[in-house]
């Protein structure tokens, strides 16, 4: 599976930033060995339901030791039996793209 996920306290620093919060959630992400990557908007990890659950709720409680109220946006995509499809998505379409 895939879930894309976003996740932040409901309320900023002085300057209404998020970023050292949210990089703790990254660092959680990182450390747990699943393929992903970051954007401007979400992180994207793979790996097993329960595998990838873990690491939201972990990144989850990283903001949360920062900040009192956290939201979180995820999606899922759900595909037994597949793997390596946070690369192969974006190729495909790639290549659809290419054939233009």
């Amino acid at each position: 599976m895939i879930v894309a996920f976003s996740v932040s306290p409901a309320a900023g620093d002085q300057t209404g930033g998020v970023s050292e919060a949210v990089a703790e959630a990254i660092r959680v992400v990182r450390a747990s060995g699943l393929p992903n990557e970051t954007n401007a908007m979400f992180t994207n990890l793979e790996g097993e339901w329960d595998e990838v659950m873990a690491v939201v709720k972990q990144a989850v409680e990283a903001v949360a030791a920062v900040s009192p109220r956290v939201s979180l946006v995820l999606k899922a995509d759900i595909r037994p039996g597949y793997t390596g499809q946070l690369t192969a998505k974006v190729e495909r379409i790639e290549h659809a793209l290419g054939d233009q």
